[in-house]
């Protein structure tokens, strides 16, 4: 996790960063979403906190070269910040993105979306992760809700810097987020059934956007819990939408996503 959220600087107003080898090559939303974030976040003032970004994918990433991300600094308010990301490789765009930053304002804290109740405890189960970034605990979607496009998983960053503010927290936040959303709309479509590896056979996805809200801050490389449902499939695309929460139940986030599946007839 380290590498993934350490930028230099490219030139004045751009800022650079690398990820490492994912399995099934290419670059993984998530990376830009994480490091685009970062780079928002360079140059505003450490009040403000980010509480949302939007991002779309636009060409397929190559992990073998840095990503450029060129930030323009949109409008710095009293109360909000905003700034508008594009990530470049190879001298192409192949993300934008765009953060918002709002300085803490005291207000009632209201929270609806709880934990299910029968949701088991990470140490129940056993840790197993395609990367070393963070771990996951999969929840079997047997106890969540078989057949109804869900997936649920407790995870954590790998250990962040002591003193880590939440920057850096949002962003590895960021970074984890992209991992359940293609499974969720997968488990609602027909292709799943009677399958016991979603990915065997290969199966054609790519996430086209990704949002998240940030609502309180967390620390990443605690177990939070993500729990997503898919909730529309129609032209090939899924939408997934997903709360996450910390282990004692405090809603941290909510994100979206929507992911081209293509399934062979």
């Amino acid at each position: 996790m380290e590498q993934i959220l350490s930028l230099s600087e490219a030139a004045p107003g751009s800022l650079m960063g690398a990820g490492p080898e994912y399995p099934w090559g290419g670059l993984y939303g998530g990376q830009i979403v994480a490091q685009g974030l970062l780079a928002a976040g360079v140059g505003v003032d450490p009040e403000y906190l980010p509480h949302s970004v939007r991002a779309y994918f636009i060409r397929r990433g190559r992990q073998a070269e840095p990503v450029t991300y060129e930030v323009d600094p949109i409008r710095d308010g009293r109360s909000f910040c905003t700034r508008r990301v594009v990530a470049h490789q190879g001298g192409q765009p192949i993300g934008n993105l765009e953060a918002s930053f709002q300085r803490t304002e005291p207000s009632e804290d209201i929270e609806t979306i709880a934990i299910d109740t029968f949701v088991p405890q990470p140490d129940e189960g056993g840790s197993e992760s395609w990367s070393e970034a963070f771990d996951r605990v999969t929840v079997d979607s047997a106890v969540t809700a078989p057949g109804v496009g869900r997936a649920t998983a407790w995870i954590r960053s790998t250990p962040l810097p002591e003193g880590s503010g939440p920057l850096l927290n949002a962003a590895a936040l960021a970074f984890v987020s992209d991992d359940l959303p293609t499974d969720a709309v997968i488990r609602s479509h027909p292709v799943s059934r009677g399958r016991t590896d979603l990915w065997d056979p290969p199966l054609f996805s790519a996430s086209l956007d990704h949002t998240i809200w940030f609502h309180r801050p967390a620390d990443a490389d605690r177990w939070q819990l993500h729990d997503f449902r898919c909730h529309s499939y129609v032209g090939g695309r899924g939408l997934a939408l997903g709360h996450i929460h910390t282990l004692s139940g405090t809603h941290v986030a909510t994100v979206a996503q929507e992911v081209l599946l293509r399934v062979d007839s």
